[in-house]
């Protein structure tokens, strides 16, 4: 296994040169951090099987706190993927969150933050899934490890091909829709892993509470990239 703490180093000493991944400010002041634990009373008796009222959901916690950008969810344990046999149908669920969400409207372009390759994409369209899905491949200071951008739009992986170059700063996709974005309310699954484990196209973005700690290894913070005191 790749030597996660290392990774950790070069990232935190280059934070300064990553782009954006969205337009919108991730440290602006409409940007609040959003709880999918079973902590929020919001998601008690919320129908989050059917995707327009869990929206709803997300819009009146977005707006109980004056924000249009929600973030957060590195290594939550959430009780929102009970909505999906994806992760509540084997013997321990799933429900350890490993990479960071951002809540945003569909359609809303996403940048790739540092130079990098397509290492593979997508559509994995079951229900409560990624939907279309883009792994990019980075190098930096020798060391190698990738980032995942989960839940866009079809349009997205339109002319993608494995070893396609994304600069810092240019458009890698647009936030998806539901149904089409694995039929979630429109958000980001941005995750941040040091090895692939040999997997193309697709990687676990929950894990059992049991895998935690394995999972740690590969999945680094990915405030790390976005660097957003929200996250912290």
């Amino acid at each position: 296994m790749k030597n996660a703490s290392k990774i950790a180093q070069v990232l935190a000493s280059n934070a300064s040169s990553f782009a954006p991944i969205l337009d919108q400010d991730l440290n602006a002041p409409d940007v609040a951090r959003l709880d999918f634990s079973a902590s929020n009373p919001a998601l008690l008796h919320a129908d989050l099987k059917d995707t327009p009222a869990f929206e709803e959901v997300v819009q009146q916690m977005l707006q109980k706190q004056n924000a249009t950008i929600g973030v957060g969810g590195y290594f939550e344990n959430r009780v929102i993927y009970r909505r999906s046999e994806h992760f509540d149908g084997a013997a321990e669920a799933r429900s350890i969150h490993l990479g960071v969400d951002i809540w945003a409207p569909a359609h809303v372009p996403i940048y790739a933050p540092l130079a990098g390759t397509v290492h593979s994409f997508q559509d994995n369209n079951n229900f409560g899934d990624y939907g279309p899905t883009i792994i990019l491949e980075h190098e930096l200071e020798g060391e190698r490890f990738y980032t995942l951008y989960g839940h866009l739009s079809r349009a997205s992986l339109a002319g993608l091909e494995a070893g396609k170059s994304f600069e810092a700063g240019q458009q890698v996709a647009t936030m998806g829709p539901y149904p089409e974005n694995g039929d979630w309310p429109p958000h980001l699954h941005f995750q941040l892993m040091t090895d692939m484990l040999g997997k193309h196209g697709d990687f676990p973005g929950v894990c059992a509470p049991s895998e935690e700690a394995f999972y740690r290894q590969i999945c680094l913070d990915p405030n790390l990239v976005l660097n957003s005191e929200k996250l912290q």
